[in-house]
């Protein structure tokens, strides 16, 4: 495990939701789901799930302090639902992505504890570039990288604050070679640490 490597961690998997893009988590049916649990990592794919009862009990449980990350795929989950919740609690909005590429990464804040570890001239393995439409309040991108389509620079990794949680995200993640890759394995270990509040600023 990857973050073995900065911190001893406990790590409780849940892949019990079915299958397809309507799929539902039976955890979440609790409403003290997130009870225990120190951070809470999604990278769940969902897109076709539109339930808000079922949406507001996962972000409900953040709004009240439970820390998160999000990976790749979260940020098209719950895409086709009609209410906000989902997305202000990620900090971005994004409903596609540009094509597989190795995209180079821009620090935007170099300083940051998260990034400490990336070169500056890093590229990605193989891997889907989001298009983010909106970046919500409370929201500090920390890299970008550039679309080869339309030019423009997208956040892909950023910190966030959602009511009493600190959430960090990053689009990056749809590969295999990506979570190989030991840079992008260190800035999420440190992410997830960040978030935890176990990670000094």
């Amino acid at each position: 495990n990857a973050v073995d490597r900065l911190a001893r961690v406990q790590w409780t998997v849940v892949q019990d939701g079915g299958t397809g893009t309507r799929a539902e988590i039976p955890l979440y049916a609790n409403t003290n789901w997130a009870q225990g649990y120190d951070v809470v990592v999604h990278n769940e794919c969902f897109a076709d799930t539109t339930s808000p009862d079922y949406i507001r009990r996962i972000t409900t449980a953040h709004h009240a302090g439970v820390p998160a990350v999000v990976i790749h795929c979260a940020m098209h989950t719950y895409r086709a639902t009609d209410i906000d919740d989902w997305r202000e609690f990620l900090g971005v909005t994004s409903r596609r992505h540009d094509h597989m590429s190795r995209y180079v990464v821009t620090k935007a804040v170099s300083n940051h504890p998260i990034l400490r570890e990336m070169p500056t001239d890093w590229v990605t393995p193989m891997d889907e570039l989001y298009v983010i439409d909106k970046v919500w309040p409370g929201t500090t991108t920390l890299a970008t990288s550039t679309s080869e389509l339309d030019k423009k620079a997208y956040p892909v990794v950023w910190i966030h604050q959602y009511g009493k949680a600190r959430v960090f995200g990053t689009t990056f993640g749809h590969s295999d070679d990506t979570f190989r890759d030991p840079v992008f394995l260190d800035y999420v270990s440190r992410g997830l640490l960040w978030a935890a509040g176990r990670l000094g600023e």
